[in-house]
Formats: C-alpha cells, sequence, structure tokens
C-alpha cells in the first residue's frame, strides 16, 4: 500500500512495505526518487535494519547462538502497520514477529517518520527495546536519487561537494566484507567528489568514515539542480550506483554501521558503529534531504 504526502506544491509517496518514502516531486513536478528500474537495481529508498551491508558467511553470533541474516537486515522486506498520518507525514511502525525472532532474537520497535519539510524530506527512525535483555543493532539508509535530474545532463556532470575540505580514504570491499584496515586515498585536502563511474566500477561503493562534514551536496554541474543530504548522528557515509551498468542514480547512505570485516569476530555486539539499547531505551536517528 501506497500513502501520500502534499505541502505546498511538493508530493511524495511512502510505501509501507519497507516504510519507504519512494517518490518525491518538487513544485515542478521534477522527480527527485530513483524509480527502481531493475534493469539497474529494483531498490529505490531500504531502511537497513538491523545491520548494514553483509554479514561473513551471511551469519552472526549472537548469545553463544548462530542466527543467518540476509545482507542489509529484514525490514526493507517487511509490512509496516500505519501508526499516525498527517498531510506532509506519516509515521510507520514494525514490531518483532516469530519471523524476525528466527534472524533477530530480539523484541523491538521500529518507527519511521516521513515528512515533508520546508525544502525536502526528513526521515527519522526511532529505535525502541521492547525486551528484558541488551539489544543490539545497527541502522542504515540508502536513498538512491535521480543522477542525472535534467534533461541533456550526464553522470559526470555531477560533483558531491561537502561544507568543510575532507582528507578521507575509502575503506576497501573483498568479496563483499570490508578489508580493513585496507583504504584507498580519495578525498585528499578538498571539499569536491567530482562523479565518475570508474570509481564504482572499481570499488562497488565508496564508503567513508570519520568526516568532518554533516552533510553532502549532490549537484549538478551546469543545471544547478540536485539535494544536501544532512547526516548529523550517523559516524559513516557511502556512495553507491550498480558497477557496470552507468546507472542513472546515485546512492547516498548514512550509516551507523557497516558490513562485516575480514578480520573481526562474528559476534553482533562486536560490530564497528553497533548501537546497545537497554530494556526500555530508544534512540532515535535522523536525516534530511533538501533540493537545490
Amino acid at each position: 500500500m501506497e500513502l501520500e504526502l502534499r505541502r505546498g506544491g511538493r508530493t511524495a509517496r511512502i510505501d509501507t512495505k519497507g516504510a519507504e518514502l519512494v517518490s518525491y516531486r518538487d513544485e515542478d513536478g521534477l522527480e527527485y526518487i530513483w524509480g527502481g528500474d531493475p534493469a539497474y537495481w529494483a531498490g529505490r529508498n531500504p531502511l537497513l535494519f538491523p545491520v548494514v551491508g553483509n554479514l561473513r558467511d551471511g551469519k552472526v553470533t549472537i548469545g553463544g547462538k548462530e542466527y543467518a541474516m540476509e545482507r542489509h537486515g529484514f525490514a526493507r522486506r517487511q509490512e509496516f502497520a500505519v501508526a499516525e498520518q498527517g498531510e506532509d507525514w506519516a509515521r510507520l511502525e514494525l514490531t518483532d514477529s516469530p519471523d524476525t525472532l528466527a534472524m533477530y532474537p530480539f523484541p523491538f520497535r521500529l518507527a519511521v517518520e516521513q515528512r515533508l519539510t520546508d525544502g525536502g524530506f526528513a526521515t527519522a527512525v526511532t529505535v525502541t527495546n521492547t525486551g528484558t535483555a541488551p539489544m543490539p543493532f545497527c541502522l542504515g539508509a540508502h536513498t538512491g536519487f535521480r543522477c542525472p535530474l535534467a534533461e541533456g545532463e550526464r553522470f559526470e556532470d555531477y560533483e558531491l561537494v561537502f561544507p568543510e575540505r575532507e582528507t578521507c580514504p575509502t575503506l576497501l570491499l573483498r568479496d563483499g566484507l570490508l578489508d580493513r584496515p585496507a583504504a584507498m586515498p580519495c578525498l585528499e585536502d578538498t571539499d569536491t567528489f567530482p562523479l565518475d563511474y570508474r570509481w564504482f566500477d572499481q570499488l562497488d561503493t565508496v564508503i567513508l568514515e570519520g568526516l568532518k562534514s554533516r552533510s553532502v551536496t549532490l549537484r549538478g554541474r551546469k543545471s544547478g539542480k540536485g539535494v544536501r543530504v544532512s547526516f548529523a548522528g550517523f559516524p559513516m557515509l557511502a556512495f553507491w550506483t550498480m558497477p557496470g551498468k552507468k546507472a542513472p542514480y546515485l546512492c547516498i547512505e548514512p550509516w551507523h554501521g557497516c558490513a562485516a570485516s575480514w578480520s573481526e569476530g562474528t559476534e553482533f555486539a562486536g560490530k564497528p558503529h553497533c548501537i546497545t539499547l537497554s530494556p526500555g531505551q530508544a534512540h532515535t536517528l535522523a536525516y534530511q534531504a533538501d533540493t537545490l
């Protein structure tokens, strides 16, 4: 089922499967969210919970027991209930079930609020431990933005611009897992990263950890069109488009957690940037996209 939001001539749609915001159009009707073409990538804007990326052999250890879970977790494939809805916002919720407990043995409530703002949209995710034991989790966003946005432009006409000059390498993936401590130079005392498919053909994903900037702008050099994504509270940021496809989108992905590395153990609570909630505790992470 889809919900529609409206505010000041702008519209958005939310799919209750995964609680995804699957469309955002500005006052001129320009669509910013990738449409999910399976020729490139069928996804659009999945929520990554309770893991981000791959687990080693698709498994993780919790309380001495092994559990199997697919890449990026299970929330993106679950049907959320509509808890509340206004004209320009909606809150959807997912709670544990026998299916989720078989993969992730914790009672929880996952509340996703999608809201139109004055300049774009905002997504806030609140995770609550409704059980009686400490609950570890990771959380990430994976929003696909159309790139290019304007007729006559190319992917390479766009750039990523940070508010601060950054020196930050990209972490490397090997067979879907992080090859820590290996890294490759990426941002070298610069605030600008020109888009080029060759980065993604070589690396799959550009993964940055330890940025000073708390936002990034995807901007067309010719049209000036684009989007600024603010990700305060997330320690990692990734960029992805399907390698080898010259796909017309770029995913901007704030992460609190990441794929398993070849050097780490299998215990869930030991994963980098994992958050552990005490019984009854809740934690909210949010990001915002403002159009240019």
